[in-house]
């Protein structure tokens, strides 16, 4: 018998997310990344105690590839832009692991420097003690949600359409919304909306700072 070849966790890790990008997270198994690999599931076990640790490795690898360096110079504003876009950038190419990051995202340590850099520039534009808490939920919550809209109900989609399709009597400004958001770009869509969220931000640090 061939001795079982010796696995990294970052080709466990690779494998695990090959198999989601390809089947969908509802797919991933021990047995699925197993075969994946060529060894046998048994053989998996060695490295991975369960599914949990399988999805904490597949999280710090998608994670992983953000750079948390803070931005250098510029508004506050516009470094918080780019600490935002660089998750986007990352998760949005696996987006069936996004439900994951939510689980698993104080866990991974790629995510911990990433929150204590947004902290710091947080802390810079005035926002502290528990304003800063609910500031680094509602970013989280914001990059989380929309690259799952925009996975699963993409506005140039079919659900826009029915919109836009609705009974203009019964639903006027539903049916108008639908028309318009056919025409928004998803890059449009994503930043107009993080412009919201950073703007309410803007005025709670005028508003401490006054």
């Amino acid at each position: 018998m061939p001795r079982p070849r010796s696995l990294t966790e970052s080709q466990i890790a690779a494998a695990a997310l090959a198999v989601i990008d390809r089947d969908g997270l509802a797919a991933l198994t021990m047995r699925a990344v197993a075969r994946e690999l060529g060894t046998g599931t048994m053989s998996l076990y060695r490295y991975v105690d369960d599914r949990e640790q399988l999805e904490a490795l597949i999280v710090e690898r998608v994670l992983g590839a953000v750079d948390t360096t803070p931005p250098a110079g510029g508004p506050w504003r516009e470094r918080l832009v780019t600490m935002v876009e660089r998750v986007r950038d990352a998760v949005a190419a696996h987006p069936e692991v996004v439900p994951l990051t939510l689980t698993h995202r104080q866990s991974s340590p790629s995510n911990l420097r990433w929150a204590e850099t947004v902290l710091g520039i947080l802390t810079e534009a005035g926002v502290d003690g528990e304003r800063r808490v609910i500031a680094l939920r509602s970013l989280i919550a914001y990059v989380v949600g929309a690259i799952q809209l925009e996975h699963l109900g993409p506005l140039s989609g079919a659900g826009t359409r029915r919109i836009a399709a609705l009974p203009a009597g019964e639903f006027p400004l539903m049916a108008e919304t639908g028309r318009l958001a056919a025409g928004v770009p998803a890059d449009e869509e994503f930043r107009a909306g993080l412009a919201v969220l950073l703007t309410g931000l803007e005025r709670e640090a005028r508003t401490d700072g006054a």
